[in-house]
Formats: C-alpha cells, sequence, structure tokens
C-alpha cells in the first residue's frame, strides 16, 4: 500500500488514531435514523439473496431455461449477489453500531469490486440487449449465433471488462495524499467520496472516472438504445397485431431491469458531479438505492413477467409434495 495513501487520519471526535484506517460516516446528517434505515436495507438485502438464489437454482434444475437469454439471467443473479456481499455487511454494521473503521487496503478492495461488480452487471445487460435483438430480428440464426461457447466468451468479457477498467483506479488513488481526514462521508468506499479527501492534485482521477463511466454507462447504453430502434423497427414491420404483442412481449423483462439499473445510476453520477447543490445525504441515499434495489427487484422483474420461470419457481416449491400448478399467463 503506498504511503501516501495510509498517512495522518481523523476519526467523527478529530482524535489520533491507526494511520492506516479509514472511518466510513455513514449517511450525515440523518445519524438519528440510522437503526430505522437498516430495516429497508435487511429488507432489500434478504430479496437480494433470496431471489437471486432462487433463479439460480431454478435455471440450472430446469433443463428446458438452459437458454441464452436465462444464462444471461444467471450471470447477472451472479454479479448481483457478489455486490451485494461487497457492501451490506459493512453498512449494516455501520447502521447497527456505527462500526464504520475499515483499513486502508479493505477501503480500496471494496471500491474495486462495488464499481467492478457495477461494470459487469451493464455488460450483462448489453448481452441481454443484443440476446432480444437476434431473437427479434434474426430469429432463424438464433440458435447458431448465440452458442454456448459464444455465451461463455461473453461472461468472459464481462469479468475481464470491469475488472480492467476498474483496476486503475486505486493505483490512483495509492499516489496521494491524504494529510487532513480520514473520515468518509459515505456508507461505502466510493470512488469518489475517496477522492475528494485528498489534498494532492486529484485532475487524474476526476478525468479517469469519468472516462470510465462514460465507456460504460455512455456506450452501454447507447448499444442497448440502438439494439431496440432495431427490434422496434422489425416489430412494427409484423402484419399481425398479436405477433407485434408477443415480440415486444419478451422484452418487457429486460426493459424494466434497464430502468431499475440505469435510472439510479444515472441520478447518481449526475448528482455526485453536476449536483454541488444537493444535499449531501441525498447524494449517499441516491448511492445506496443504485447499489441495493436493483439487485433485489431483478429477480422479482423476471420471476413476474416471465411464464416460464414462474411455472419452474412453483413446480421447484411443490416437487416434493407431487403437485403440478399451471400458473396463468
Amino acid at each position: 500500500m503506498p504511503r501516501t495513501f495510509v498517512q495522518t487520519m481523523e476519526s467523527p471526535n478529530h482524535t489520533n488514531l491507526d494511520p492506516s484506517v479509514f472511518f466510513l460516516l455513514g449517511i450525515p446528517g440523518l445519524e438519528q435514523f440510522h437503526l430505522w434505515l437498516s430495516l429497508p436495507v435487511c429488507c432489500l438485502s434478504t430479496a437480494t439473496v433470496v431471489g437471486n438464489i432462487t433463479i439460480l437454482v431454478v435455471v440450472a434444475t430446469e433443463p428446458a431455461l438452459h437458454k441464452p437469454v436465462y444464462l444471461f439471467l444467471c450471470m447477472l443473479s451472479t454479479i448481483d449477489l457478489a455486490a451485494s456481499f461487497s457492501t451490506v455487511p459493512k453498512l449494516l454494521a455501520i447502521l447497527w453500531c456505527a462500526a464504520g473503521h475499515i483499513s486502508a487496503s479493505a477501503c480500496l478492495a471494496q471500491m474495486f469490486f462495488i464499481h467492478a461488480f457495477c461494470m459487469m452487471e451493464s455488460t450483462v445487460l448489453l448481452a441481454m440487449a443484443f440476446d432480444r435483438y437476434v431473437a427479434i430480428c434474426h430469429p432463424l440464426r438464433y440458435a447458431t449465433i448465440l452458442t454456448d461457447t459464444i455465451i461463455a466468451r461473453i461472461g468472459v468479457v464481462a469479468m475481464v471488462r470491469g475488472s480492467m477498467l476498474m483496476l486503475p483506479c486505486p493505483f490512483l488513488i495509492g499516489r496521494l495524499s491524504f494529510c487532513q481526514s480520514h473520515v468518509i462521508p459515505h456508507t461505502y468506499c466510493e470512488h469518489m467520496a475517496v477522492v475528494k479527501l485528498a489534498c494532492g492534485d486529484t485532475r487524474p482521477n476526476h478525468v479517469y472516472g469519468l472516462t470510465a463511466a462514460l465507456l460504460v454507462i455512455g456506450v452501454d447504453l447507447f448499444c442497448i438504445g440502438l439494439s431496440y430502434v432495431f427490434i422496434a423497427r422489425a416489430v412494427l414491420r409484423l402484419s399481425s397485431h398479436e405477433a407485434r404483442s408477443k415480440a415486444l412481449g419478451t422484452c418487457g423483462s429486460h426493459v424494466c431491469v434497464i430502468l431499475i439499473s440505469y435510472t439510479p445510476a444515472l441520478f447518481s453520477f449526475f448528482t455526485h458531479r453536476f449536483g454541488h447543490h444537493v444535499p449531501l445525504h441525498i447524494h449517499i441515499l441516491l448511492a445506496n438505492v443504485y447499489l441495493l434495489f436493483p439487485p433485489a427487484l431483478n429477480p422479482i422483474v423476471y420471476g413476474v413477467k416471465t411464464k416460464e420461470i414462474r411455472e419452474r419457481v412453483v413446480r421447484v416449491f411443490q416437487r416434493g409434495q407431487g403437485i403440478g400448478v399451471k400458473v396463468p399467463e
């Protein structure tokens, strides 16, 4: 760990502590509500674990669901679980007992994994948009384009892309000097929240952070939007209203997940960089919504809107009783 990153620090009461330890403050201004805020965090984290594990178990145990769209959904669930485990334990420790102390190394590791997982999720969402584009615009070539090998390569690309884009950030922060406070006014080691504590030249950090965000959010959203333009054109050419409704229905779950994932991400991104008059606790709440809500809601969206998953979930839970349940459309 570079020495500049772990020089002097201050705790909330300005007493000197171990210089290799930072302190996560939680949500400044809402300290009296920390215990109450832990309740929705617990509910969302429980929904994340139960929902995503259910998706993984159902897809793994049902051969009929071994299709590209569901394999991409499994990738999304795995990333959501990993991201949740990177943030929720420390978040609850802060909300329950103000245990915000975190070592410099652990802070950098948490920062790396949180942002890397978010980038991986964006890549998987782009892959799911490509899946819908091929299924609707080139249905006869679907099985030959999205083979198991291609799906596996897309998963590797998602991991490598997220890791490589995030890898320079810990090194860029490691070169900084933290000569004043080591108190991070946040619930986790968010990149810009840590950079703002530095007293040296932070322009490389700002430039790289903005560039990485644009390479992920900007490029992925553009490509997703472009795929849906082609999808809309293909659907509008269909002569049957029923065929158009069915084609659009296959995209419903993915569109909902995109809105759930990107809307809080964009709000958090723009308010953090341009919303200088937005209260700090609003910044932090938006950042936590961005991390907590999509992993909890994604499996619910797919479970509710996808008939195949609804039926298999019921069958998995009823299998031990030998009861066959038909789920209405």
